[in-house]
């Protein structure tokens, strides 16, 4: 009789088994609680402004300092994710966000606002690098690809989440509760020690304790054999990251002051652009196992452009029908985002694998702090369409962009 010996791994079974799936589910929670925490606010602007007297010029640091403050939480739960775990970096991410939310359900005037919401920016920031990287350290290579978009796919989700209570439920509950409501994944301190650590990892971890310390994390990224690496993914993400906050960051006002829709039919829009948001999520996956990440990743990119061409369109103004499909198309197109998971675990070795990923994702989206700056400028000249012309130029740099960086599907990640 044969005996049959465990895969000594987890990214060693053939067949995915009930921790691959509990690390999934994490991971996509963690980052649909999270996305839907930094979108949320773009749908409550106008009552928070009525209740709170804001000024219009109030709106744009408000609205900035949550995408801004991901980036520093990028760099804090990067580091926390090398050195402290992988899980333990996602549960404090996502209990920091959490506190956030229900201190802006509690927020009196615009300063304590504005601290609310760069604590919940700050959780946001450690959400993603730390599940991705369990993900990519976990997952068989010949499945990285899909489930790095099953995981991802947690964005457009949370992204239509927060369009649903913020376009249909916010106006009967008001803000306040719905902020409130939001501190619910906080229960996850509860559930955090419940979720298989990576063992790569940790073996990661065993091997550094045995070896003479090494530069910190940071100026590992920046010098020797990484830089050149680092610096051509980071402008791989910023160009990309660009394309999707100058569409999405004022999208919902674009509808509504430029095509004339009321806040409930800017709601549906949206959804629109969320329903083609998770089928290029989750087609994504499929198709970069299948073709590699590279020209997945341009021919995604090249559907964003036209989608946002589409929109731009003087044909959408008489035509509801057009517009809806317009904003599918768009939405499909940022199935890119399910490349970056699986993409840079492959690209970066396990010793600054959560740091790299971390640092990239939420630096490059930190810097989209100017972005509402950027806009305000532009509208002032070529109206809001402006910046949704600027989106759609960034995403075609972007699908170029993408050739510099090495092909590694099919890669087996070594510790």
């Amino acid at each position: 009789m044969l005996e049959t010996t465990a895969p000594a791994r987890l990214s060693d079974h053939e067949r995915p088994t009930r921790a691959h799936r509990r690390i999934l589910a994490f991971a996509w929670a963690a980052w649909c609680t999270g996305f839907y925490s930094l979108m949320l606010l773009s749908f409550l602007l106008k009552p928070v402004q009525d209740e709170l007297g804001l000024a219009k010029g109030d709106l744009t640091p408000l609205t900035a300092v949550g995408v801004g403050m991901t980036g520093v939480g990028g760099l804090l739960f990067g580091w926390m994710s090398d050195r402290l775990g992988r899980r333990l970096s996602m549960a404090v991410s996502i209990a920091a966000f959490s506190i956030g939310n229900a201190l802006c359900g509690l927020s009196s005037d615009l300063g304590m606002l504005i601290l609310a919401r760069a604590l919940a920016g700050l959780g946001i920031g450690g959400t993603w690098g730390a599940g991705q990287a369990m993900l990519g350290e976990t997952i068989p290579p010949a499945l990285r690809g899909r489930y790095g978009a099953l995981a991802q796919s947690g964005a457009p989700a949370g992204l239509g989440l927060a369009a649903i209570v913020g376009s249909f439920l916010a106006p009967t509950l008001g803000w306040r509760t719905v902020f409130l409501v939001s501190a619910l994944p906080i229960v996850v301190v509860f559930l955090w020690r419940r979720l298989p650590e990576s063992d790569i990892w940790l073996e990661h971890r065993r091997r550094r304790e045995q070896e003479p310390l090494r530069r910190p994390i940071l100026a590992q990224l920046v010098a020797g054999d990484m830089a050149g690496l680092f610096s051509r993914a980071f402008l791989l993400t910023a160009l990309n990251m660009s394309a999707y906050w100058f569409a999405v960051v004022w999208l919902p006002r674009y509808l509504q002051e430029q095509r004339g829709l009321s806040i409930f039919a800017s709601g549906w829009w949206t959804l629109a652009f969320v329903a083609g948001s998770v089928t290029g999520y989750l087609t994504f996956g499929w198709v970069s196992d299948r073709i590699g990440r590279r020209p997945a990743f341009a021919a995604y990119c090249a559907v964003t452009a036209v989608g946002l061409a589409l929109l731009l369109s003087e044909a959408v103004a008489s035509s509801p029908e057009l517009g809806l499909a317009s904003m599918l198309v768009a939405g499909i197109g940022t199935g890119t985002w399910s490349c970056y998971g699986p993409y840079f675990s492959e690209l970066f070795p396990t010793r600054v694998r959560g740091a790299a990923m971390s640092v990239i994702m939420n630096v490059t989206r930190g810097v989209q702090f100017a972005t509402p700056f950027v806009i305000a400028a532009v509208a002032g000249r070529w109206g809001l369409a402006g910046g949704i012309a600027l989106a759609a130029g960034f995403a075609v740099l972007a699908g170029a962009w993408v050739w510099t960086l090495p092909e590694t599907v099919g890669a087996r990640i070594e510790v």
